[in-house]
């Protein structure tokens, strides 16, 4: 915006408008005109910035010994709803086969993902899973071969192999942004929850409840964080 515009302006404040409050940097005025051209001033990026309302949320999860729970996935729901948009996560849709193992133990993705089974392994392997938000089988496939699955409901799928009965894991797939899972000392931290009431779920295998999981209410700081110590009954 050139010096000669914004001077044009600021007269045009001053002298056609009967101010009735100010928000932050812009002054609101009665005449219509007047505020045509504060709406400019906002175009132009000279109002004041306005603060992200969200909060930051710290979950630790622990048995009743005290013991911290790895791998507990913890969702957030704000009431509001969650932001419009497809939902990502910075770790990748992947659920490698290795060491007769699939790694990671528990995998989180949103729904919509195609979640990729690399194997990494000298020995062939067969996934599958009988689970009610997906059920699917991806037949026998070598050392550096890969399939695909895309999971189109949210839930808890538990995994296996034909070939490796020892082998088990899950993905959690959700209909959250606000998702992450527990480390070794059974924390985790999710940022930038829209303020207000939300509801917070606990899911983990070895829980002791309906699907595996529990659900609490929960209010998010508009700004800031809060901490909860949640206590579980494993199985």
């Amino acid at each position: 915006m050139t010096p000669h515009r914004m001077r044009a302006i600021k007269a045009a404040l001053t002298t056609s408008c009967e101010c009735i409050g100010i928000y932050r940097s812009l002054t609101l005025c009665a005449d219509s005109s007047a505020m045509r051209i504060v709406f400019l001033l906002a175009a132009a990026g000279l109002a004041a910035p306005v603060p992200a309302i969200a909060g930051n949320v710290n979950v630790r999860v622990v048995d009743v010994n005290g013991n911290p729970v790895v791998d507990a996935v913890v969702t957030i729901k704000p009431d509001a709803g969650v932001p419009a948009g497809p939902i990502r996560f910075p770790w990748p849709n992947t659920m490698v086969q290795q060491n007769i193992a699939f790694n990671p133990g528990t995998l989180i993705v949103p729904v919509g993902a195609t979640v990729t089974f690399p194997n990494r392994d000298k020995v062939r392997h067969h996934v599958y899973s009988f689970s009610r938000p997906a059920k699917f089988e991806l037949k026998l496939f070598a050392r550096d071969e890969s399939r695909s699955y895309t999971f189109t409901s949210a839930g808890a799928v538990a995994l296996g192999c034909n070939i490796h009965d020892a082998m088990s894991g899950f993905i959690r797939v959700v209909d959250t942004p606000f998702a992450n899972k527990t480390g070794a000392a059974g924390d985790t931290r999710i940022a930038g929850v829209g303020g207000g009431k939300a509801r917070l779920t606990i899911w983990h295998p070895r829980l002791k409840s309906k699907l595996n999981e529990i659900t609490f209410p929960l209010d998010v700081p508009v700004n800031g964080d809060i901490a909860k110590r949640i206590i579980v009954v494993l199985r």
